[in-house]
């Protein structure tokens, strides 16, 4: 059987905690890829950014979508748990994941996905550092005062 089915991911954990991009980054990765590898799911491109993990994966047909994002982050929650028991005072009922996720099948628009994972973090970073001052409120059409 030959099969291609690639798809764009993007979940976060529970109340959008920036946890992941702190010390926890690394552990999380490994849980990541070794769920990944048990299920036969071929990883692309993954990033993980402040408060949310996008990945470009390869499931197999044997599987579905849903399946396997299920798989993901219920195994990941219970693994995340048994390595860092401090984030259980955290997370109630043992939840780290937050419901529900995004995905998107990809076809010809693989490079620029694969692309976009990569510099989503750097974009969040220039987002981070911009601050944008209005010279007028738009609510009161007063001028405002610098900072």
């Amino acid at each position: 059987t030959q099969w291609r089915c690639k798809f764009h991911i993007v979940f976060a954990p529970k109340y959008r905690r920036q946890i992941i991009y702190g010390k926890y980054k690394k552990s999380i990765g490994e849980i990541v890829r070794e769920l990944c590898e048990r299920k036969g799911v071929e990883i692309h491109e993954a990033n993980a950014c402040k408060d949310h993990i996008h990945m470009l994966v390869s499931i197999p047909p044997k599987l579905s979508v849903s399946q396997f994002m299920g798989y993901l982050k219920g195994k990941s929650s219970l693994m995340i748990f048994d390595r860092h028991a401090n984030l259980k005072y955290r997370y109630g009922n043992r939840k780290f994941w937050c419901r529900g996720y995004f995905v998107d099948t990809v076809g010809r628009n693989k490079h620029q996905i694969q692309e976009y994972i990569r510099n989503q973090l750097r974009e969040d970073y220039m987002s981070d550092q911009l601050t944008l001052f209005e010279e007028f409120d738009p609510f009161t059409g007063e001028k405002n005062k610098k900072k």
